[in-house]
């Protein structure tokens, strides 16, 4: 009865919303008026503007007019065409309207109000894809590539091949992002430096251009979109579609994590195993730092040996974490032996310190979910996410370990949270896609993943982000931000450095009146 109930009332909003014109704010600060015959599914209760106002992040808070949640992609192109100067009703009257911004939501994971637009329209994409028909993912006959509503989450992209047998081969650590979120940033992982990022495995997209054009685009359809589109921080347009490469999905993982006491050992090892391509390589692999001024997770390691780790960390100050992982099945299970053994062999960690789970190939790509749960349950998972992602040259990894981590990290009196430390492959990433990377054959991914919780202020962790980037700097390291926020155009334009003039250029041509994210601060 209560959920019968509940069903009747959204249904009755619904129906009430739909029979009244929404009240927006235009770029001008003017009332904008959306007239009922757009016939589009708007939420301005404070529940639905609430929720689409902050994110992640945690640290901004910008309230939009409203929220579209459309049953269709129609609806996304008839908001984004009047939203271009369609006719809008202001006092009665009627006339070419004041344009209004207009932002793509998915899970909400952006760190800045990335996925914001005050005073405008937030598109929430989880409603198109739950509309999705005839499903929100649909494998192919032959398995070879899914076709994806954007608004899905990866976890159910998952979910859905795995029963075929099949799988993507790239991915984020966490599964509960929105394919269109990830794609328009380029979704990195420890699978990045063998398969590149996800936006290295997308085969074809639906996009919805700022002009509310619906469009296919592919490396030969429409290039130039499709090209701009990944990586673009959703400037050009809306992905309502994505064609993901899939291949053959092992059944369960070899699962390692090795701690190593000296830094050169460490990266040695970590870049020789990303060279490697033949059977006996990994298929997964990242690196993360343990500190003796923050907390030491020791929960992936047996408990007989949780103390052991625990008094390495103190007496060492850092350890650092190699962590690889190989994937197996019946046909590929005779070799992992071999890799173990070439592991144990041939890697230079501190002696007895090799810890393997053997775990289901889904548990091992959903391993983040836990931590997620164990955070709520502490109430740490709901507070401000100051995180600091970068891309370190790996020619200047020695000075940034020596200035960032050694200088700056283990001066402070805690750290909180994780500290990412891994080498990629710039070869699987094609440079045609609007995504920035520093432009050497290695570089690193840096991810100082801090949380705020308890007392401490969020600004004190975001000081500590100002001093990484000021030492990188004044060291010339010349590093590329991911999932960034610039709030000055010279910033922008540095970032995208050659690309910039392109990007300008694709902004113009596809969101000419620059309404699309403007969270992002790139055009504002």
């Amino acid at each position: 009865m209560t959920t019968n109930l509940g069903l009747s009332i959204i249904t009755l909003i619904t129906l009430f919303i739909s029979l009244t014109p929404t009240l927006i704010k235009s770029d001008e600060g003017i009332d904008v008026f959306l007239p009922i015959s757009l016939n589009l599914t708007v939420l301005t209760d404070p529940f639905s503007i609430s929720a689409a106002s902050h994110d992640f992040g945690n640290i901004t808070d910008e309230n939009p007019g409203a929220v579209l949640c459309p049953s269709s992609t129609t609806e996304v192109a008839r908001l984004l065409r009047f939203a271009n100067g369609g006719f809008s009703y202001n006092g009665g009257s009627t006339g070419p309207a004041p344009t209004f911004k207009v932002a793509a939501r998915g899970q909400g994971h952006s760190l800045r109000g990335q996925a914001s637009a005050p005073g405008g329209v937030v598109v929430n994409m989880t409603c198109l894809a739950k509309a999705a028909k005839p499903a929100a993912v649909v494998i192919s006959a032959d398995g070879t590539y899914a076709d994806v509503a954007a608004g899905t989450m990866w976890v159910d992209v998952l979910k859905a091949a795995v029963e075929r047998g099949v799988s993507p081969v790239s991915w984020t650590d966490y599964l509960y992002l929105s394919v269109g979120g990830t794609l328009s940033n380029a979704g990195i992982g420890g699978q990045t430096f063998r398969h590149g990022p996800q936006i290295s495995n997308v085969h074809e997209l639906d996009v919805i251009t700022g002009k509310g054009e619906m469009m296919t685009c592919s490396p030969k359809l429409n290039p130039e979109l499709f090209y701009g589109v990944l990586g673009g921080l959703g400037q050009f347009g809306i992905i309502t579609r994505a064609r993901i490469a899939l291949d053959h999905a092992p059944t369960r993982v070899k699962w390692s994590r090795i701690l190593y006491s000296d830094f050169s050992a460490f990266k040695r090892d970590q870049e020789r195993l990303i060279s490697m391509t033949n059977d006996l390589g990994v298929d997964f692999l990242e690196g993360q730092l343990m500190m003796s001024n923050g907390f030491v997770d020791t929960s992936f390691f047996p408990l007989s040996d949780q103390t052991r780790v625990a008094s390495l960390v103190n007496d060492h100050r850092i350890i650092y974490v190699l962590e690889v992982a190989k994937y197996y099945d019946r046909t590929t299970l005779p070799i992992i032996d071999q890799v173990i053994d070439m592991l144990t062999r041939t890697l230079g960690f501190a002696p007895g310190f090799m810890f393997v789970q053997d775990v289901p190939y889904y548990d091992f790509l959903n391993r983040v979910r836990n931590e997620e749960d164990k955070l709520r349950s502490l109430g740490l998972w709901e507070v401000p996410h100051p995180w600091l992602n970068i891309f370190v040259p790996g020619s200047r990894i020695i000075d940034f370990h020596d200035g960032v981590i050694n200088g700056l990290l283990l001066n402070q009196t805690s750290t909180t949270g994780v500290t990412l430390f891994y080498p990629t492959n710039r070869n699987k990433w094609n440079n045609r896609m609007s995504t920035m990377t520093p432009d050497e054959d290695v570089f690193y991914v840096i991810g100082l993943l801090q949380s705020a919780g308890g007392s401490q202020n969020w600004q004190e962790l975001e000081n500590l982000n100002d001093k990484v980037i000021q030492f990188c700097e004044n060291s010339g390291i010349k590093i590329k931000e991911y999932l960034m926020h610039y709030t000055r155009k010279e910033d922008w334009v540095k970032h995208f450095g050659p690309k910039w003039d392109d990007f300008l250029r694709k902004k113009i041509l596809f969101d000419p009146k620059r309404l699309l994210s403007p969270g992002q601060d790139i055009f504002n």
